[in-house]
């Protein structure tokens, strides 16, 4: 194995590089480039409030564009800077129209080239903004603009707070006949706000074969072990880069623990010496959970089979994704939020893991489908083949495709014919207060008040507030959400 020895980056200089060149990053460069400081100025959205929880909350939804959510979201001192982690899955620049298993319009995912690259950009300098010092940021997209978006993040966060470039297998394998490889990936861009943020080590449990680097038995104690190294790359001028034991650490290296923790570790019985009088630092196999987990993910491919539950709207991931990185990058109570929510994955997931959220998607098939699955959750994939062209329920639209009623899409055969079906256990969510942009609340109404309708119906004794009231700008503190004169804004 090759042994590569950390050396610090040479700065190009001769009479052709100008002053101070050297030290900039990596840019890329496209018309229409605005200034970071020209779109934190952005003007701020203004909202209708279309339903609020019975009980005070902090979880928000927005049915709006995302970009004015943003500026008014950072320009509010009680969310600017603490929202722990923010993952989006935004529009892929695909050139193509979606629409959900019902046949319903989603959105367009039209923008492309330089137009694409600014569009998210735009909205990369907002969120940077919100997040907290110790937050993290995950960015889903597949092999077209990934790599032009890693140069766009290192601009934004700085390349020392890059973090992984995940590859995630989302589908099964491809039968194309095309003379390339099959297309079966896509990559999630992870990167945070600054040196120290929330982590908590996401593993693999052990299984039987994974587990055979633990080759070692201590005599005495029948403990498995293996054998690391007890230095580490790169040079240090403190302790960890003394003398330990009459020796220096390798060149190029430092040791993991200053000398004297290393003391305690051997009088421990915690390093191991070979007979040359080389340490290894002993680690147990009964004090590990599991592997660490690297940066492939083999396991959460999007909707795949017939029993697999889902709400129908098109490219929703795979909520077992979204559970490792919120628990990965947050803990309970923190502040999750998502600017391209969807099908409410993120806020689903979040809310089951005792995290706040906040929501913002401007499709009305993403508020309908959002609404559906925090009142009845999701559904078999099954149980929406029959149903499209069904004739017998919704109306049609402008292309004769039949439009299902908001809370008939996906219902099963097996409810339709009275006979029993296995769901998947679901607590329906309502504690949290739902805004629409002024230009979109009379679009939004008839979705809501169907929904509270049916939460008010069905819903354990739960009235439903309904209520459209329009606000001035953007201007509330987490604290000021549910004022005593009944302004929901302040």
């Amino acid at each position: 194995m090759a042994i590569g020895v950390p050396r610090k980056r040479q700065r190009p200089t001769g009479p052709d590089i100008e002053p101070g060149a050297a030290d900039l990053e990596l840019q890329l460069t496209y018309p229409g480039k605005r200034p970071a400081a020209d779109i934190l100025r952005l003007d701020p959205v203004e909202v209708t409030c279309l339903w609020r929880s019975p009980e005070p909350t902090n979880n928000r939804l927005y049915f709006a564009e995302n970009s004015g959510v943003l500026s008014a979201l950072a320009r509010d001192p009680g969310i600017c800077g603490q929202i722990r982690l923010i993952y989006i899955d935004p529009p892929f620049a695909t050139q193509t129209a979606f629409h959900s298993r019902g046949l319903d319009h989603a959105y367009e995912d039209t923008l492309a080239g330089p137009d694409y690259v600014e569009f998210l950009r735009t909205r990369l300098i907002l969120l940077h903004r919100l997040l907290a010092d110790d937050g993290a940021l995950y960015l889903h997209l597949d092999n077209k603009m990934a790599f032009h978006l890693k140069i766009i993040l290192d601009e934004i966060f700085g390349s020392e707070c890059y973090r992984s470039f995940i590859t995630r297998k989302k589908c099964n394998p491809k039968n194309y006949t095309r003379k390339q490889y099959g297309n079966v990936s896509d990559y999630i861009l992870f990167y945070t706000k600054t040196k120290a943020w929330v982590w908590n080590r996401p593993v693999e449990p052990w299984t039987e074969g994974r587990d055979r680097e633990y080759q070692y038995v201590e005599p005495g104690t029948n403990r498995r072990f293996m054998k690391v190294p007890v230095h580490a790359p790169g040079v240090r001028r403190g302790a960890t880069g003394d003398m330990w034991r009459g020796m220096q650490p390798p060149p190029g290296k430092h040791w993991q623990f200053p000398p004297s923790t290393l003391d305690e570790m051997d009088a421990r019985g915690e390093i191991f010496w070979s007979a040359n009088g080389n340490p290894r630092r002993k680690v147990y196999l009964d004090a590990s959970e599991g592997v660490g987990v690297q940066d492939i993910w083999m396991d959460f491919r999007d909707a795949h089979n017939q029993n697999v539950c889902i709400t129908g709207y098109p490219t929703e991931k795979n909520p077992d994704m979204l559970r490792r990185i919120i628990e990965a990058s947050s803990n309970p109570g923190d502040l999750v939020l998502d600017c391209f929510s969807g099908s409410g994955t993120t806020l689903a997931v979040a809310d089951q893991l005792g995290r706040r959220w906040i929501g913002v998607d401007n499709s009305r098939e993403a508020l309908r489908t959002t609404l559906k699955r925090f009142a009845d959750g999701t559904t078999p994939m099954g149980d929406f083949v029959g149903k499209r062209g069904s004739k017998d329920k919704g109306d049609s639209n402008a292309n004769g495709n039949t439009t299902l009623d908001l809370f008939a899409a996906g219902t099963s055969a097996a409810e339709e014919t009275g006979s029993e079906a296995p769901k998947p256990h679901h607590h329906p969510i309502r504690d949290f207060t739902l805004w629409a942009e002024h230009a979109l609340a009379a679009e939004a109404s008839p979705i809501v008040h169907e929904w509270t309708t049916r939460i008010s119906r069905g819903g354990n004794g739960v009235a439903a507030h309904h209520f459209v009231q329009r606000t001035g700008r953007f201007r509330s503190r987490w604290a000021s959400a549910f004022p005593s004169s009944g302004s929901p804004m302040g």
